[in-house]
């Protein structure tokens, strides 16, 4: 069975959040006249269009990925980018990174600002575990297959410098003792099955539902989004029921799930009747077709694809807009245009006459967007990697060449969905 599980970090990044315009003063010229000239400060709509539109794009920052300084300079280049949502964990130390780097973003350039969205489950589920082990336990000799196939670089054997012993307010930075690094695991699972001595445990937990309930009071926080399994209600019901009247402080609901086949319809409409009494805002549903995976390869985005061709169908669906997640990539819209639903809109009213909030008229995109998760961590990652490798825990805004060399790397990935005028340009 899983924990209950509530974090009161203390961490924190490892500066204020202060825009430095001395430094690369040309470099970050650059930065704004990229996103300038893609127009970005000029897109007026918000997520609520982009979800009529279909372009609505959403940053998962992963539903037990903790590490705020990656959190904070992800949210600062994908809003710079033009993302509609940006997903984090429930916990208030996340939140509090993704908002300053929203808000650093905004300092640059006074781009629009995305939703912010938290993550929690209603039973045990593979976006909310960590791996876990004892480095001491493993062979001198072991090849350690574990650290290669982490596409988080949450595992290592020799230590690093962890974020999670950054000290509130300080910059002091602790070593960690090796194995894995808690707070950059996101539970993707790669590692359990490659440990040639099956030393790797899973460690699952549920989002403790008075703590989320407060979280959704702050103001900085828009939306919820809940994952199921979809096989069973009462768990659902029973989280719904805990978050009590702090969902009229929302702007979305989602739900997450996979697809279960046959019932998946009959499931939607439960969970939906479940919610419909105190919904007083937009809903979405997520649809989840190989969780944790698009940055394994091109293929990986077919389930989601198929998903979305499967419930777009569907005539007796409940209100909510649909959203792609769980293997999406760089080949998602050119899936989705294949099949004929990128961008698409309804032909006809398919919602319950007596919904207000959620109403799908004849101008509603079939599919409202797309949430990007692994896939776009791993483009902008990399540069993220680079320069703390040159520049320890930094902010990314304080070292313009990396900034634009992450944010043309974003660009190119939300520019398939928002269709700017060149999301490949270099300068």
């Amino acid at each position: 069975m899983a924990l209950n599980f509530s974090i009161n970090a203390t961490i924190s990044p490892p500066n204020p959040v202060k825009v430095n315009y001395k430094n690369s003063s040309k470099t970050l010229q650059n930065v704004k006249n990229l996103v300038n000239k893609i127009g970005v400060p000029s897109i007026s709509s918000s997520p609520h269009e982009s979800l009529q539109k279909g372009n609505w794009v959403k940053l998962i920052c992963g539903a037990s990925f903790e590490d705020v300084v990656d959190i904070r300079n992800l949210s600062l280049v994908y809003t710079l980018a033009g993302v509609d949502c940006i997903d984090c964990a429930a916990d208030a130390s996340v939140v509090s990174a993704v908002s300053q780097g929203i808000e650093a973003a905004r300092e640059i350039l006074p781009v629009r600002r995305p939703w912010t969205m938290i993550s929690v489950n209603d039973d045990e589920d593979l976006h909310f575990r960590k791996a876990e082990f004892d480095p001491d336990d493993c062979p001198l000799d072991c090849s350690r297959p574990c650290e290669k196939v982490c596409p988080a670089d949450a595992i290592l054997l020799e230590g690093k410098k962890s974020t999670a012993e950054v000290s509130h307010g300080t910059d002091m930075i602790g070593e960690s003792k090796g194995g894995v690094i808690t707070e950059r695991c996101y539970g993707c699972g790669r590692c359990f099955p490659v440990c040639p001595y099956d030393k790797i445990r899973e460690v699952t937990y549920v989002r403790d539902a008075t703590a989320t309930a407060e979280l959704l009071k702050r103001n900085d926080v828009d939306a919820i989004e809940i994952h199921t399994s979809g096989r069973q209600t009462t768990p659902f019901e029973e989280l719904w029921a805990g978050l009590g009247d702090s969902v009229r402080y929302l702007r979305l609901v989602a739900v997450s799930l996979p697809n279960i086949g046959e019932t998946t319809i009959s499931s939607l409409n439960q969970m939906y009747s479940i919610m419909e009494p105190h919904l007083h805002c937009l809903n979405l549903w997520q649809l989840d077709g190989r969780p944790m995976s698009g940055d394994i390869g091109r293929g990986a985005t077919r389930e989601s694809i198929a998903f979305a061709v499967q419930l777009a169908a569907a005539k007796d669906r409940p209100p909510g807009f649909l959203q792609l997640a769980g293997g999406t990539n760089a080949h998602t819209v050119a899936g989705l245009k294949k099949e004929g639903l990128f961008r698409t809109s309804i032909t006809k009213n398919t919602t319950d006459e007596k919904s207000t909030a959620n109403l799908l008229s004849s101008s509603n995109s079939l599919i409202g967007g797309i949430a990007y998760g692994g896939y776009a961590r791993k483009i902008v990652g990399r540069v993220l990697n680079s320069l703390q490798s040159q520049h320890g825990l930094t902010l990314i805004e304080d070292h313009p060449d990396h900034l634009l060399e992450a944010l043309q790397e974003a660009i190119a990935l939300v520019g398939t969905v928002k269709c700017y005028d060149d999301p490949f340009l270099t300068h």
